[in-house]
This record gives C-alpha cells, sequence and structure tokens, in this order.
C-alpha cells in the first residue's frame, strides 16, 4: 500500500514507562495526574472504574503514532450545542457497541472496538494497531493525543466559530473532520483516503453528522493534490501512514510544494511526523517543510523532542508566524503536556530539504511498540 490514512500515535503510557525503565507498554487509566496538575481521566479512584484496573480506551489512548487523549473540558463543547444528529448517531452506536465489528480492507484487517468507558465511542484498529478514536455522540471528545494538538492548531486558525476549507490527507475513522463539522459549523472539508474498503466500513458503522459537508475521495494523497486548484484551503492536515510508515513519495519537497500551492496565503498545513531516536527522518521533515512554508513550530512531548523515545511531532507551517502564545498554553495544559519548538534551525541540526530522488519512508516503529497486540 501507498499510504495510509489516519495517523499513528505514540502517547504519555509508552513514554512514562520507557522514561522510568519499564516495557509493559501499559499506563494507569484512572486518575493519573498529568504534569500539569490536571486529571487525566475522570473520578480519581472511584467506583467500578477505579475497581477494574484501566480502561481500554486509557490503555489505547497513547500506545500509536496515530491518535491519543481527549482535551481538558474547557475545550470541549457542553453537550447541549451539538448537533441532534450527533445524539442520532450516540444513540445508534449504543446499538452496535456489543458487538464491535472486524472487517479485511484494503490496508490490513480493521477492527472496530467498542469503548467500555464511553458507550458511543470506538476505537478503529488496522492489524491490530489503534488508528483513530471517535465517539459518535460527542466528535469533540479527542481520545488521542496528538489528535488534540492538531485540533489545537486548527482551533487557533481562524476566529472561534469561523467555516474553514479544510483538506484532510488520510482519514482514518475521520476523527478530526467530525471534530471540525462541530466547533465550526459550515466549514467545506475534503478529505483523501486510499483504503476504499475502510471507507465504506466507516460510512457504514460510524456515520458522519448529518449536515456535515465532509467529502471523501478515494485515492492517493499526492495524485489528488496534483490536481487541485491553486488557494483551495484555509488548514491542510497531513496525516497519512502506510501501516506505520509515511510513504516517501509523502515526504520530499516536491510534494510539499503542491500542498503549499492549494493551500491560502494564510493558510496553515498541520502535519503529523513520527520518528525516535536520533529523530534524523524528523528533522530533515522540518527543514523540507520550512523550505516551502518558512513559518512553523513544532509540538511534541518533551521526550520525543529531546530523542529519547518513538513518538508524534505535529508541525504547524505557514507563510505567516504561527500562534506561539496561544499553543503553548493549550500544550501545556493537556493531559500529556507537551512542548512547542520554535528555534527549528537548531532542531533541524543542518538537515537538507529532501527531494523526491532520495525521499525514503518515515522509521517503523519499534518492534516492541505493539507488542501486546497480535
Amino acid at each position: 500500500m501507498q499510504q495510509r490514512v489516519g495517523g499513528q500515535e505514540i502517547g504519555g503510557r509508552v513514554r512514562r514507562e520507557l522514561d522510568t525503565g519499564l516495557d509493559r507498554g501499559v499506563e494507569l487509566g484512572v486518575g493519573v495526574r498529568g504534569r500539569s496538575g490536571g486529571q487525566h481521566g475522570g473520578d480519581t479512584g472511584r467506583g467500578r472504574a477505579a475497581e477494574r484496573g484501566p480502561p481500554l480506551q486509557k490503555l489505547l489512548e497513547n500506545t500509536h503514532m496515530p491518535n491519543v487523549g481527549s482535551f481538558p473540558r474547557r475545550h470541549r463543547l457542553p453537550a447541549a450545542v451539538l448537533p441532534s444528529c450527533s445524539r442520532d448517531n450516540g444513540r445508534m452506536a449504543q446499538r452496535k457497541a456489543s458487538r464491535g465489528r472486524v472487517e479485511t480492507v484494503a490496508s490490513g484487517v480493521a477492527e472496530l472496538v467498542p469503548d467500555p468507558d464511553r458507550d458511543t465511542a470506538f476505537t478503529l484498529l488496522l492489524d491490530g494497531a489503534p488508528q483513530s478514536h471517535v465517539d459518535l455522540a460527542d466528535p469533540t471528545h479527542l481520545q488521542f493525543e496528538y489528535v488534540r494538538r492538531i485540533a489545537a492548531a486548527i482551533d487557533l486558525a481562524a476566529a472561534p466559530g469561523r467555516p474553514l476549507r479544510a483538506l484532510h490527507l488520510g482519514g482514518g475513522a475521520l476523527t478530526l473532520p467530525r471534530y471540525l463539522a462541530v466547533t465550526r459549523p459550515g466549514s467545506a472539508q475534503r478529505v483523501v483516503e486510499i483504503d476504499g474498503p475502510l471507507v465504506e466500513l466507516v460510512r457504514r458503522e460510524l456515520p458522519l453528522p448529518e449536515r456535515a459537508n465532509i467529502r471523501v475521495r478515494v485515492g492517493d494523497a499526492r495524485e489528488a493534490v496534483t490536481g487541485m486548484r491553486d488557494a483551495g484551503y484555509d488548514v491542510i492536515v497531513l496525516d497519512v501512514f502506510a501501516g506505520a510508515r509515511t510513504p516517501a513519495h509523502l515526504a520530499s519537497v516536491e510534494f510539499i510544494e503542491q500542498v503549499a500551492r492549494v493551500l491560502a496565503p494564510d493558510g496553515w498545513l498541520v502535519a503529523n511526523i513520527a520518528d525516535g531516536p536520533p529523530l534524523r527522518h524528523a528533522r530533515a521533515q522540518v527543514a523540507t517543510i520550512r523550505a516551502v512554508l518558512p513559518q512553523a513550530c513544532l509540538v511534541a512531548d518533551a521526550a520525543v523532542l529531546r530523542g529519547r523515545r518513538f513518538g508524534n511531532l505535529v508541525v504547524l507551517a505557514g507563510r505567516t508566524p504561527p500562534p506561539v502564545a496561544e499553543l503553548t498554553r493549550r500544550a501545556a495544559g493537556d493531559w500529556f503536556p507537551g512542548r512547542v519548538e520554535i528555534d527549528l534551525d537548531r532542531f533541524a541540526a543542518g538537515a537538507a530539504p529532501v527531494p523526491d530522488a532520495v525521499a525514503v519512508a518515515s522509521p517503523p516503529p519499534p518492534d516492541t511498540l505493539f507488542g501486546n497486540r497480535k
């Protein structure tokens, strides 16, 4: 396969265990307090959730290169403002939650796992690796850490509630398109996903909000972008993986030039990069993106930025200065606090932009990363 829709993500659980010399690949999911002092999860140590141990969603939320965790409650919309179609989807999800679904799609075996702690939520696995998490009744609930960081960047792209023209390269379970449809009603969104059977599975089992203006095109991301008109989008989200790796043809200057061409002059590219020590790929990708879109910053866990573990780095890039102060505040206030890096010359450490002729796929995650699943 040339590409995977949805990203992959490594998050706080794996981070903490690697940093403390553990290798179990699990993390406490109830009542865990982040470094910012906020609670991770819900009530601390109360009720059946505390008695039965870490719920599945907390065990999954930080283990992959695609998604993790949800915004602190202050960043989420109250239930009263969610569209009625979300409540209808929620009732549908409750009817399906007892059975889940497993199907073979173009990129592997897809499994929809009901979330035991959220009656209307599911985790999408591909070949056992968590790819997306969706709550049909509350699309503003973002379970995966790096997805929250992308959403924070989108939140700051324009005045609150203003519709955006958004292009999502990589779809998964369409978590971010759902989020944008609710937080910015009227946004015109296009998704490019190469896995047609996966798209059909998601459409059937995880229906989109009824009034969401989301169009999904099955195809290769680069081919699709090449045929798009200039300056057509305010935000472009780049989160494409073939299995656990970003394809080489989506990691070159020539591709970023095409992305920049279809981006509005004041628009933003938000890219998910997965890498580990010594961060050669991430440094080269930062140099590659900045060669075309020079105003940029990087958001990631401090341990990832220091090259101590494999994880996700989110790049925000454009032609105007990024909203660093507000992005920093949001990253610091997350359940798993992140750091915003603005000295990208230092981060790139002399890495050169990557042309098509020498572009390579992103490195695979460690063999032990998904060792708890088959």
